[in-house]
């Protein structure tokens, strides 16, 4: 079944524009390499953030929304363990290099509001997630909704959260 919801759309494009401005810009890009998580992964998240007019056009497969969800929690849950305790010397702000003034200024901003543009993108991702989740158990009626055949969907509030 596919889902066509606006509300769902303008949601999933909220959060691509958040990610793709505030996490995942120039400042932080190096810093994102290091992340461990792994391709299938990194494939998801682009499609959640990068594809969002093909999905516009044909709609969202429920399991295959959940799994982009999942992949961009991971996403926040890792950033959070692995980035934002570093982030400073990631982005290359401990040592001295040649950037212009306004650029150092903005990468400092970049660096200083990373882990509250972790959180908003959290509580957006937490947002959609509830909605999805809502629109699936009407969608199901007596049958089981899609979201209960997906065991990591269980641990989407820790990688939320902590």
């Amino acid at each position: 079944m596919l889902l066509k919801n606006p509300e769902v759309f303008a949601s999933v494009e909220k959060i691509a524009d958040h990610y793709r401005s505030n996490i995942a810009n120039r400042f932080t890009r190096r810093a994102l390499t290091t992340l461990t998580l792994d391709s299938s992964t990194w494939t998801l998240i682009e499609t959640f953030t990068e594809r969002i007019e093909d999905y516009r056009y044909q709609g969202y497969h429920l399991d295959e929304l959940y799994t982009q969800i999942l992949a961009m929690s991971r996403f926040i849950f890792q950033a959070r363990k692995q980035i934002l305790p570093n982030l400073r010397f990631l982005a290359g702000t401990g040592a001295p290099d040649r950037v212009s003034e306004s650029d150092r200024i903005l990468r400092d901003m970049v660096v200083n509001n990373f882990g509250s543009n972790l959180k908003i993108l959290s509580d957006k991702l937490n947002e959609l997630y509830v909605r999805i989740a809502s629109i699936d158990k009407e969608l199901a009626g007596s049958h089981p909704p899609v979201y209960s055949k997906i065991a990591e969907l269980k641990e989407i509030g820790r990688y939320l959260v902590e």
